[in-house]
């Protein structure tokens, strides 16, 4: 199917990608520009479309990583990128402008990924018609879900999306390790949010708060570069950040869960987990998420992904137009 007059497009405060759809709506070669490249979004925009043989844009889909409340869009890790709904609308000659929280938009995603989108974590669970979770780590914790419509025969007619701020939920710890890191972040922060840990930032701060609790002072390494020793089974402590961030993570998913009632199933985006690999799916990470007591029952059946497609944001963007 050709080029068609409509944009969807994933902004985040370190990369921006583009993408036109095709006749049937789907994202066609999308494209990544650094935001460093760029003053605005206007210009990356113009670039862009600078790029595609289209004679006038009609309609635009953006997910944005910041709350979407009122006109103003006020990017929180790219200030200089931030822009009036209203004025974007009028400037491009658009017929319509949808914005919406990037996690928002990965949730619309979901019911549409193939199996090959998907890696399964735990046992293979066939999920049922209901609520859907959905929590990533990457430079903070997104949290959204789905919440199905269903018309009169029972057959699921569209989903509402959940929005929140749900990565700001209190960390939930269990083993003495985990109580005493967290006081050490109480100390410092009062409360102790999951994404104070849960998180790029979080994962760079969890290692050096375990190095104290072992009486070494320690320089500050970079999530990547923990995740890269941990990984290479060469650095202990790395390896021990790991381990805990994964257990922590299956902890706040199986609250999720549970809070939902996530029978269609719990996901896991962000930019973090899905380059672990192997070494999630062997983590604690589904143990913790079922181990809810009373109601482990109940989350033993649900099943748990992670999302490995390339860009789903912007396949969600799409089902929005």
């Amino acid at each position: 199917m050709g080029i068609t007059d409509r944009l969807v497009a994933d902004i985040g405060g370190t990369n921006a990608r583009f993408a036109m759809l095709d006749g049937l709506g789907n994202p066609l070669s999308p494209t990544t520009l650094a935001c460093d490249d760029f003053a605005n979004l206007p210009a990356a925009l113009d670039h862009y479309l600078g790029t595609q043989k289209i004679e006038k844009l009609d309609q635009i889909a953006m997910a944005v990583a910041t709350p979407i409340i009122g006109d103003q869009v006020t990017l929180t890790n790219r200030p200089n990128w931030s822009f009036s709904r209203q004025q974007l609308k009028d400037s491009l000659n658009l017929s319509s402008l949808a914005v919406l929280n990037d996690y928002s938009a990965l949730a619309l995603s979901l019911p549409h990924l193939s199996k090959d989108d998907l890696k399964v974590v735990g046992p293979t669970i066939e999920p049922k018609l209901g609520a859907i979770a959905l929590i990533g780590p990457g430079t903070g914790l997104g949290v959204s879900g789905l919440v199905p419509v269903y018309d009169a025969s029972g057959k699921v007619v569209q989903y509402g999306t959940l929005e929140g701020e749900g990565g700001h939920v209190t960390l939930g710890v269990v083993t003495d390790r985990e109580q005493a890191m967290y006081k050490v972040l109480e100390s410092k922060y009062g409360h102790v949010s999951a994404e104070r840990v849960l998180s790029g930032p979080g994962m760079a701060e969890l290692y050096l708060v375990l190095r104290q609790l072992d009486g070494v002072a320690a320089e500050p390494i970079e999530p990547a570069e923990i995740s890269k020793r941990a990984l290479q089974d060469n650095d202990a402590a790395c390896l021990e950040t790991l381990h805990m961030f994964c257990a922590l993570l299956g902890s706040c998913a199986g609250n999720l869960a549970l809070t939902i009632g996530a029978e269609g199933g719990v996901y896991i985006g962000g930019g973090i987990t899905p380059k672990l690999g192997q070494f999630f799916i062997d983590s604690a990470f589904r143990e913790r998420f079922e181990a809810k007591g009373r109601m482990q029952a109940m989350l033993e059946k649900m099943p748990t992904y992670v999302i490995t497609a390339p860009y789903p944001a912007l396949i969600g963007c799409a089902k929005s137009l």
